[in-house]
């Protein structure tokens, strides 16, 4: 028969194991296909759509723009390694995890804080670069995965007092 703390930790492996494995497909994506993601993020900090689409705006806030294409790209590879940084934490937490090592809970808790952290850190740069004017859907996920690893954060405390 299955004890509840059985329970618990499959429940805790396979949280930090679905973040590790959204996360490993946005950076398989970004290393295969950076055109894609590197796109917006370029557009983002040049201000493309708000200079198109909301001239008035723009005036206010030029002042922001990075239009320079090699910081543009090494932003981009910034953000790529810090979700390579915390893709091997989740991975390692989740294994550990399901190994029953003493460190386990730390490094999945690790990995969830840099997972939640990317996200949070897009929120404020693209808060800074007014990206709600015209990638609301991205500031959308954005504040969903914040949402997503401050819950699977909260659980794994939760669990580990349990």
């Amino acid at each position: 028969m299955i004890d509840f703390a059985t329970v618990l930790l499959v429940f805790q492996v396979v949280s930090v194991a679905a973040l590790a494995a959204w996360l490993t497909i946005g950076v398989y994506e970004n290393t295969r296909h950076p055109d894609i993601n590197r796109t917006f993020t370029s557009e983002v900090l040049d201000l493309a759509r708000i200079r198109e689409a909301f001239p008035e705006v723009y005036e206010t806030i030029r002042h922001r723009r990075i239009a320079n294409k090699r910081i543009q790209h090494l932003l981009f590879y910034l953000i790529v390694a810090a979700e390579m940084l915390a893709t091997v934490l989740l991975w390692i937490g989740a294994v550990s995890l399901a190994m029953g090592t003493t460190h386990g809970a730390a490094y999945a808790l690790l990995g969830v804080l840099s997972f939640t952290m990317i996200w949070a850190g897009f929120l404020i740069a693209g808060n800074w670069f007014c990206y709600w004017f015209c990638h609301d859907g991205a500031q959308n996920t954005h504040f969903q995965m914040v949402l997503w690893g401050f819950a699977t954060a909260i659980f794994l405390v939760v669990a580990q007092s349990v």
